[in-house]
C-alpha cells in the first residue's frame, strides 16, 4: 500500500451557536417570536419587559445593537458563498449549510415535501425529484407535458429521461400521491391505488381513465350505460372518487387559518411607500440594568449569571439584526412592486430570490427565511412576503400571476351569452405583447377554478 500526502486549502465558516440562533430567529413567524421572548422572559432574569414605546409601528431604533451585533456575530450577510459554507472544496454546487436549519412550517410545499424525502432518499434521487417539483403548479401538477420535462430535465440535470419519470413516478405514488402528476385524472388515479382494492375502486378508476369529461359533466345515467354497469355502482364510485383531494399538496399540520399578525405594514405618505415593523407582533424586551449593573461591580465568579447575561444580549442583537433583514428585504420588495401596490395583480413584475438577495447583500436562503411565513399589511390586503415573488413568464417580460390576473379580468368582462374561448383569451393578449399558447391560458383558467367557454356560456335573453 503507498501512503500520500497531500495539501488541500479550504475555506471554512464555523457557524457559531451565537450565529446560530441569529439564523433560527430569521424563520420564526410572528406567534413563534412572541412565544420564544415570553418563554426568555420567564426563564432569563437579565432581561425584563420594555414598556417604555408603546408605538404601533416602529423603524430602527436600537442603531448600537445593529453594529454591536454586526461586529461580534460576524453576521450572516456577510458569509461567503454557500460553496464555502459546505466546507470547501469538496464540490456540491450551490449547497448552504445555513439551509440545513429546518425552516419549520414553510408556506412552500416543494420545501416541506423535500424535507421529508430527505430521511429516505438519496442525494442524486432527491436531485431529479426537485425537478419536477421545481416545475410543478401550486397545486402539484405539472405546468407542462410530461414527455417535454422529462426531456429538458435529461439535458439540464445529465441522467437518462427513463430515470427521471421513474423518479416521478415514486413523488406520484409516494407519501403524497398525486404530487407531480400531468392533470387532475392522474393525481386522483394514484389517491386512488391508496384505497381499498375492490369493484368500487377499479370502477372508479375506469372512470377517471376512460369517462372523465363524463364526470364532469354530472351525468351518472350517461356513464352507466358507456360502463354497461348499474346506476348505483358508478354513484358509489364517483362517491369514492370525491372523497379523494382535488390536489396532492398537503397544508402545514401547524397552520392557522383563523388570522394573521402582520410583520410589516407599508403606506403610501408623502408621494413615496413607506415600510415600517409592526411593533405589536412580538414583546419587546430589553437588559435588565439594575442587574447588569449589580453584575459588573459584584466581586468573585458568577459564570452562571454572567453566562445567563450573554445570552440575554446576544438574543437582543439577534433580534435586532433579524429586524434589521425583514425590513431591508420588505423595502427591496415593496420597491419593485411599485406596481402591484398602485394598480394591482396584473402589474406584479417578475421577482425572483436572487434578485432580492443581490440587492440587500445576502443570500438567497436569508431572504427565503426572512419571507417565509411573514406578513405585510398593504391598501391592497394583507398577506404573505412571498407573495411579491414571481416568476418570468418564457418568452415575455411579465410574470405568470400578471397573465393569471389578466386571464381573470377578460373572462370577468365577457359577455354571459358569448363567453371567451381560450384560443380567443391568448389572441387578445397577444395584441397586448403578451404571447402565450392556449394551453397556458386554459392552465390559468383551471388554477383559477374558472370553467371552460362551453359551461360558462348562458343562454341570451329574449327580447
Amino acid at each position: 500500500m503507498k501512503h500520500t500526502v497531500r495539501a488541500q486549502l479550504a475555506q471554512t465558516v464555523n457557524l457559531t451557536p451565537q450565529l446560530l440562533q441569529s439564523i433560527r430567529l430569521l424563520q420564526l413567524t410572528a406567534p413563534q417570536l412572541e412565544m420564544e421572548l415570553r418563554q426568555a422572559l420567564e426563564r432569563n432574569p437579565m432581561l425584563e419587559p420594555d414598556d417604555a414605546d408603546e408605538i404601533g409601528e416602529t423603524g430602527l431604533e436600537h442603531e448600537a445593537e445593529l453594529e454591536a451585533a454586526a461586529l461580534e456575530a460576524a453576521a450572516f450577510d456577510e458569509l461567503p458563498d454557500a460553496v464555502y459554507l459546505s466546507g470547501g472544496a469538496t464540490g456540491g454546487g450551490d449547497d448552504d449549510a445555513c439551509a440545513r436549519i429546518a425552516e419549520t412550517g414553510s408556506s412552500d410545499y416543494r420545501l416541506r415535501l423535500l424535507q421529508e424525502l430527505a430521511f429516505a432518499w438519496n442525494e442524486r434521487d432527491l436531485r431529479l425529484a426537485q425537478w419536477w417539483l421545481d416545475h410543478s403548479d401550486e397545486r402539484g401538477f405539472l405546468e407542462r407535458p410530461t414527455a417535454a420535462l422529462a426531456a429538458d430535465g435529461a439535458l439540464a440535470l445529465d441522467v437518462d429521461a427513463t430515470e427521471l419519470e421513474a423518479v416521478r413516478q415514486r413523488l406520484l405514488h409516494g407519501d403524497w400521491p398525486g404530487v407531480a402528476a400531468a392533470g387532475a385524472a392522474e393525481c386522483l388515479l394514484a389517491q386512488l391505488l391508496k384505497t381499498p382494492d375492490d369493484a368500487t375502486r377499479t370502477l372508479a378508476a375506469r372512470i377517471l381513465d376512460e369517462r372523465i369529461d363524463a364526470l364532469a359533466a354530472h351525468d351518472h345515467a350517461a356513464l352507466a350505460a358507456a360502463l354497461k354497469v348499474d346506476t348505483a355502482q358508478v354513484e358509489c364510485a364517483i362517491a369514492l372518487i370525491l372523497s379523494l383531494r382535488p390536489s396532492a399538496v398537503e397544508e402545514p399540520a401547524e397552520a392557522d387559518l383563523g388570522h394573521v399578525i402582520p410583520d410589516v405594514s407599508v403606506r403610501f405618505l408623502g408621494g413615496a411607500w413607506r415600510v415600517a415593523l409592526n411593533g405589536r407582533a412580538a414583546p419587546r424586551i430589553r437588559l435588565a440594568a439594575h442587574c447588569e449593573q449589580a453584575l459588573a461591580g459584584a466581586p468573585g465568579e458568577h459564570g452562571v449569571l454572567r453566562g445567563l447575561l450573554d445570552e440575554a444580549r446576544w438574543l437582543i442583537r439577534g433580534i435586532a439584526m433579524r429586524n434589521d433583514t425583514l425590513l431591508r428585504t420588505t423595502q427591496v420588495l415593496v420597491e419593485r412592486q411599485r406596481g402591484f401596490l398602485e394598480r394591482g395583480e396584473e402589474a406584479i413584475a417578475p421577482l425572483t430570490l436572487r434578485e432580492v438577495a443581490d440587492a440587500i447583500g445576502m443570500h438567497e436562503s436569508t431572504v427565503s427565511r426572512i419571507t417565509s411565513g411573514k406578513y405585510i399589511q398593504t391598501p391592497r390586503g394583507t398577506f404573505e412576503l412571498k407573495r411579491l415573488f414571481a416568476v418570468r413568464l418564457d418568452g415575455a417580460e411579465v410574470s405568470g400571476a400578471a397573465v393569471k390576473a389578466m386571464v381573470k379580468r377578460l373572462i370577468d368582462a365577457e359577455p354571459g351569452h358569448a363567453p371567451l374561448a381560450d384560443d380567443v383569451i391568448a389572441g387578445l393578449l397577444a395584441r397586448r405583447g403578451v404571447r402565450i399558447a392556449r394551453r397556458t391560458v386554459a392552465k390559468y383558467r383551471d388554477q383559477l377554478s374558472i370553467p371552460s367557454a362551453r359551461l360558462r356560456c348562458k343562454p341570451a335573453l329574449a327580447a
